[in-house]
């Protein structure tokens, strides 16, 4: 099979010749996070050839910042139930989560779990029995809703870190090939609509790499950064969600975006829930813990959205803190220092380094902060990636998949709970790979490309590269962060969404003035950035359309003007196309009102209380 690295003349672009290499291989994976990186583990283990195409080194991929754990009914800390497990999922996702693909994240957590703790990554461990050691978690329970379960597996307050670490050693272990620090641009897309690979620019030398495979799967993580303050990396910008839709296929869900309940004031940076679940607290100005006024059995416990409102509440009606009473403050100085410096010694430094606070003898001061996308590229449990065709909901888009916080499975629905993200993206990275071992012969032929394969991402990356508006690439982006942070926040509003729609198309229409001064493609980050830019300003208008029409409450989605969840109109998901104009085109898919198997009945909608 022709290996890497056959260079030809690729096309020239306004006179610009931008040379080609060509890489083949069976799967090519984009993204080295959490999920990328168990898939390629899975692939290259079923004996594929496999390539990972990173803009980052895989052990600075975002979820190297993953802190509190990864949720398995392990019961290593008390009873569990995957089907406790998958209740939980389905109530904190407010009935907009896929019961079949809930089902099979929670049934095959553990076995998940297990492989990672063989593969060596170092869990924390009870004292008495050296098990994995399991922390409660914000919304997880026993019985259906009537006790709290420990079912947060954690390394510390390192869980992420761990992971990316122990899976990139097993890449290396079964001979996956790496491409570190190369941008992809563009999906290759024949004319049946089948994705035949990407294109790709290898930032160091500014060569261009045309990959082909029998399967992509983009793994690209989310676009927190489409937001003025967020919990995201700078690399965190939705490259593949753009990509998808580019290549005229929808998103799905995007109105729903999680703020974390405490950011730190001023920095963003996360604090994890595993505090919380080791015991720390809020409270507003008065000293009280007004948790208990919000849900008064989980408390500081409840779910993401329910904390996030309660804190923002608090603010509203004056009750903050600080000098201009807009933050709220985070105890954890009641807890014994030897807890922290064991379970939770990232916390106590990122607090000290953020904040200047010494979290032993001082709250610190939290805010909600933009912390992950619920919405993403549609895909069935097998990571397949679905569209829209002729009125049938799930028409799977061939040689694409998705995973991780770019997919939108949906096990998260409306509202992601805390350390869901971790065992999705392993669950499905490890359901993706079997399937490509499923559908995949290794070294089978591939068709020749279309000659135009490279048209597309060449044509996008000259136009930026030679961009001679008057507006810098970092004016036009502090503008759409801004729309997005007042005007697709917390609270939503009908006025405030609508205004904020014509704001976002406004900052959209700017993209054709943008200034770029380094016209070289050797380490640019003036063009990489831009086209950064490009990819966050597709995905912020469609979440802002997407919001403005759902007129209920769900999840992370709440309307002032809408108080209430409407399962009769809106127990759907939104499915949302856009055209090179701004243009956006909102469809729906129905929810998965079923499971898997006969092992657990669908969970029928009721009241969400905590």
């Amino acid at each position: 099979m022709a290996g890497n690295g056959s260079s030809t003349g690729g096309p020239a672009v306004n006179g610009r010749a931008y040379p080609i290499e060509d890489h083949s291989y069976d799967v090519l994976v984009v993204g080295a996070g959490g999920a990328g990186l168990r898939a390629v583990v899975g692939c290259s283990e079923a004996g594929l050839r496999t390539a990972c195409i990173s803009k980052v080194f895989p052990t600075r991929s975002h979820t190297v910042a993953a802190q509190g754990g990864i949720a398995a009914a392990l019961g290593n800390m008390g009873e569990d139930d995957w089907r406790w497990h998958m209740y939980d999922t389905v109530k904190g996702a407010d009935w907009l989560g896929d019961q079949d693909a809930i089902e099979y994240m929670c049934r095959n957590a553990p076995a998940a779990v297990y492989e990672l703790e063989h593969w060596g990554l170092p869990f924390s461990r009870r004292e008495d029995d050296g098990r994995i050691y399991q922390r409660p978690f914000g919304g997880m329970t026993t019985h259906f809703g009537k006790g709290t379960a420990q079912r947060t597996c954690a390394a510390a307050d390192r869980t992420g870190h761990a992971m990316l670490h122990t899976m990139y050693g097993q890449a290396l272990r079964h001979n996956a090939e790496f491409y570190i620090e190369y941008f992809a641009i563009d999906l290759i897309m024949d004319e049946n609509g089948r994705c035949r690979g990407v294109i790709a620019i290898n930032m160091e030398n500014g060569s261009i790499h045309r990959f082909r495979g029998n399967m992509t799967i983009l793994a690209t993580g989310g676009y927190g950064r489409a937001y003025f303050s967020c919990t995201s990396a700078h690399i965190c910008t939705g490259d593949g969600n753009a990509m998808v839709l580019r290549a005229g296929l929808p998103l799905q869900d995007m109105e729903f975006v999680q703020f974390h309940p405490t950011g730190i004031y001023g920095a963003g940076c996360l604090i994890s829930e595993g505090t919380r679940g080791e015991g720390a607290y809020l409270v507003n100005s008065e000293g009280e813990r007004f948790m208990e006024r919000y849900a008064p059995s989980a408390k500081d416990l409840a779910s993401r959205d329910v904390v996030s409102r309660a804190m923002t509440i608090e603010i509203r009606e004056g009750r903050g803190v600080g000098k201009k009473k807009d933050h709220i403050f985070l105890h954890l100085d009641h807890l014994d220092p030897a807890i922290l410096h064991e379970r939770l010694p990232g916390i106590s430094e990122s607090a000290r380094i953020f904040a200047n606070v010494d979290v032993t003898k001082e709250p610190i001061p939290v805010i909600p902060t933009v912390h992950y996308n619920m919405g993403g590229i549609a895909t069935n449990y097998h990571g397949e990636v679905l569209t829209k065709k002729n009125g049938d909901a799930d028409t799977i888009v061939p040689g694409l998949m998705a995973l991780g916080e770019a997919a939108c499975v949906s096990v998260h629905g409306a509202n992601r709970l805390g350390s869901n993200s971790l065992i999705d993206l392993v669950v499905f990275g490890r359901a993706a790979a079997h399937r490509c071992a499923e559908l995949i012969k290794a070294g089978e032929m591939q068709p020749d490309l279309p000659k135009d394969s490279a048209d597309l991402a060449l044509s996008r990356l000259d136009k930026f590269r030679n961009a001679k508006g008057d507006t810098p690439t970092a004016q036009i982006r502090a503008k759409m962060q801004n729309v997005m942070q007042s005007n697709c926040a917390v609270f939503r509003t009908g006025a405030v969404l609508e205004e904020g729609v014509k704001l976002i198309h406004a900052v959209h229409d700017t993209m054709p003035d943008v200034k770029v001064t380094d016209r070289s493609l050797i380490w640019n980050t003036d063009l990489i950035e831009t086209l950064e830019l490009d990819n966050l300003m597709s995905q912020a208008v469609v979440t802002m359309d997407s919001a403005f029409n759902r007129t209920e409450s769900r999840g992370a989605h709440a309307r002032e003007d809408y108080p209430t969840r409407d399962d009769e109109n809106w127990m759907k998901h939104t499915l949302s196309w856009i055209e090179a104009n701004g243009k956006v085109t909102l469809d729906y898919r129905p929810v998965h009102t079923y499971t898997m198997t006969n092992d657990i009945s669908y969970i029928p909608p009721k009241e969400r209380v905590y």
